[in-house]
């Protein structure tokens, strides 16, 4: 049988002393990192969700990292300080920088709003007026941009035998639009857009292409330019009158001609 021997001097543990803890600093670390991060992000304003993000977790994390500093958990209260501080910077650039992104994305919508509206014209001078809804043969509207345009006087017009557009019984009239480009940019031959209506009911007068007209303008109208182009039209028998449409490219608004016949 054996005995147990009891050695009434030997060490025994402390009871009542925690076991040593390492310092819980990650998040104070954290925090200082991503609130530098933050901050400089929100130097730039397009940045200003990622400077948002990151000012909220260092926020966040620098406060929990001071109060485990507090608690005798952690050592480093003055970077934990910090990290908070440069998130809450990092945070008012955020709103700094959607008040300036939301400012120039509204500026520019406006910019395309109103280059889609396009230049209007006006009638040149000394033919009355500062603005006309239509003008007469041989008037010339002249845009803001430079350019001016001017539609002759519609004359009667035979087709070939192998015109396109022109029905058998109507009436062909023939109108020359001339463009001079006194701006600083070119103007786009193709992009140039002629329409014409007739008669009371404003039903669309077909445009008649065959080996004399119809080819239109195309390439481009350098600045100091002129451009001419001839344009018929087929017209229903009857018709006392002729509305002629031009649009000189996207960026500018149509002009009409009224035209009697």
């Amino acid at each position: 049988m054996s005995h147990q021997m009891h050695h009434p001097h030997a060490p025994q543990a402390p009871t009542g002393m925690p076991p040593h803890q390492a310092a819980r600093n990650g998040l104070g670390v954290a925090a200082l990192v991503l609130g530098i991060i933050g901050a400089l992000s929100g130097l730039i304003p397009l940045f200003f969700w990622l400077a948002g993000i990151l000012g909220l977790l260092a926020l966040v994390f620098g406060l929990v990292g001071r109060g485990r500093a507090k608690r005798g958990q952690a050592t480093n209260k003055g970077m934990a300080t910090a990290g908070a501080v440069f998130g809450a910077i990092a945070l008012i650039l955020s709103v700094v920088g959607v008040v300036i992104t939301a400012t120039a994305v509204n500026d520019a919508v406006k910019e395309v709003n109103k280059s889609l509206e396009g230049s209007e014209a006006k009638p040149e001078d000394g033919q009355g007026g500062t603005s006309a809804k239509s003008y007469k043969g041989g008037a010339t509207a002249v845009y803001d941009t430079g350019l001016n345009v001017t539609v002759s006087k519609p004359s009667p017009y035979t087709a070939d035998e192998i015109a396109v557009g022109h029905e058998q019984g109507h009436k062909s009239y023939k109108v020359t639009v001339r463009i001079e480009n006194k701006g600083g940019k070119d103007v786009a031959g193709d992009l140039v857009m002629v329409e014409a209506r007739a008669g009371k009911d404003g039903k669309a007068a077909e445009r008649i292409y065959d080996s004399k007209v119809g080819s239109g303008f195309s390439g481009s109208l350098q600045p100091g330019k002129t451009a001419t182009a001839d344009f018929a039209f087929d017209v229903p028998a009857g018709a006392k009158d002729l509305d002629v449409q031009i649009r000189p490219g996207f960026d500018h608004k149509a002009t009409h001609w009224q035209l009697g016949l």
